[in-house]
């Protein structure tokens, strides 16, 4: 489920507070967005409504003005990403209104969009990679997970929340795959490879009963107290990694991983469809942030190489 009106929107009407639950419901029934995203579209609808009310206005009834006249107020502190996401959650529930006739017009037609800056995704190069990879010291059974989670988050390209989700039954070592769940409950199946693939058949059998202690956990990567690996304690080894591997920690994060992951494909000649689905992404406009840095490459390939560079 979607979830109901979390506690900013008490203030807000009956009514408004009704028409987002309808809203959050239609998203997550009729388009599968993940939990975040619906969050954050809910959460600019209600900001909007508590100011359309301060004019005795409600939502369903706004006009492009009302839209545009809030635009201008929010747009003053918050940055172009903020907007798109306003804007976005806008399109979302006015075009839902108008598919019910609930509305003759769309009234987000007169608004533009804030044009994207160009974003380049912070990555490593391999030799980085592979200093980053031996890090971890491998005399514990937290040293060894360690290195089989960073084994496994470079080579399957998975997110943080994916790495640490992962189940021991959406796990086929033999096979060389995982079975991740991404965004809006979306699975997929990823290649491991057969040094990742290693890396995780000693941990499950060296260090994970011994972190486990008898006691049983579904996910594959546990602590020392049995309990499943949280998001925050792994972004706090990987820091703690890079700075064992001489790279400035606040040049990395889990994600860091994930774009070396995709850029490191495109740079051995992947195509980026293959990466798209690799990296699980619904549009392929999100993976061609990565051509940049492929591109970046092959002009330095050519430099040092090419006799008339």
């Amino acid at each position: 489920m979607s979830g109901r009106a979390p506690a900013r929107e008490a203030g807000l009407q009956p009514a408004h507070r009704a028409e987002l639950d309808r809203f959050a419901d239609a998203l997550w029934l009729e388009h599968g967005l993940a939990r975040n995203t619906l969050a954050g579209y809910r959460s600019d609808l209600a900001r909007f409504a508590a100011w359309l009310e301060t004019r005795a206005q409600r939502l369903p009834a706004a006009a492009g003005a009302d839209l545009a006249a809030y635009l201008a107020e929010f747009s003053r502190a918050a940055k172009p990403a903020s907007q798109r996401r306003l804007i976005a959650a806008w399109r979302r529930y006015y075009r839902l209104l108008l598919a019910n006739r609930e509305i003759a017009e769309d009234p987000t037609l007169a608004i533009d969009t804030p044009r994207a800056a160009e974003r380049f995704p912070k990555t490593l190069s391999e030799p980085q990679v592979e200093a980053l990879l031996a890090a971890p010291a491998l005399d514990t059974p937290q040293g060894l997970r360690d290195r089989c989670m960073l084994e496994v988050l470079y080579a399957a390209g998975l997110r943080v929340s994916e790495l640490v989700g992962l189940k021991i039954f959406a796990v086929g070592v033999n096979e060389g795959v995982v079975r991740v769940m991404g965004k809006g409950s979306k699975e997929r199946l990823v290649p491991l490879g057969e040094i990742a693939a290693d890396w995780l058949q000693r941990y499950l059998a060296e260090a994970r009963p011994v972190l486990l202690a008898g006691r049983s956990c579904d996910e594959i990567f546990v602590t020392r107290l049995g309990a499943a690996m949280s998001r925050q304690m792994f972004w706090r080894l990987i820091k703690h990694y890079a700075l064992a591997a001489g790279i400035a920690p606040e040049r990395i994060s889990p994600h860091t991983l994930r774009h070396a992951f995709a850029t490191h494909l495109l740079n051995h000649g992947a195509d980026l469809r293959v990466v798209q689905l690799l990296l699980g992404h619904a549009d392929i406009s999100t993976t061609q942030i990565y051509t940049h840095v492929a591109r970046e490459r092959l002009k330095q390939l050519h430099a040092r190489h090419h006799p008339r560079a």
